[in-house]
């Protein structure tokens, strides 16, 4: 049987002019966006499973979550904090 891993982050989420989205990952410094924001919620989810995929792989140190409420407190209108979950094969 496989076990799997649970990863969760705070994602920001940054409305454009167009209204689409740019989400941020602050902690982990990657990016990825989307037409809309289920696009973009899409998105960071695939982003997070791959990008925790290659940490397994190849044993990369990574840094832990900030807490929702801190990034909540720092965001400008056109931003909402999100958290963003991943699954990996352990």
């Amino acid at each position: 049987m496989e076990k799997f891993k649970q990863y969760l982050y705070p994602a920001i989420f940054v409305r454009d002019e167009d209204d689409a989205y740019q989400v941020i990952f602050p902690d982990l410094d990657i990016f990825t966006d989307g037409v809309d924001l289920s696009e973009a919620y899409l998105a960071a989810k695939e982003l997070l499973r791959v990008y925790f995929t290659y940490v397994h792989k190849y044993e990369i140190d990574y840094n832990a979550p900030t807490k929702l409420e801190v990034l909540a407190k720092k965001c400008k209108s056109n931003e909402t904090v999100l958290l963003v979950d991943a699954y990996v094969n352990d």
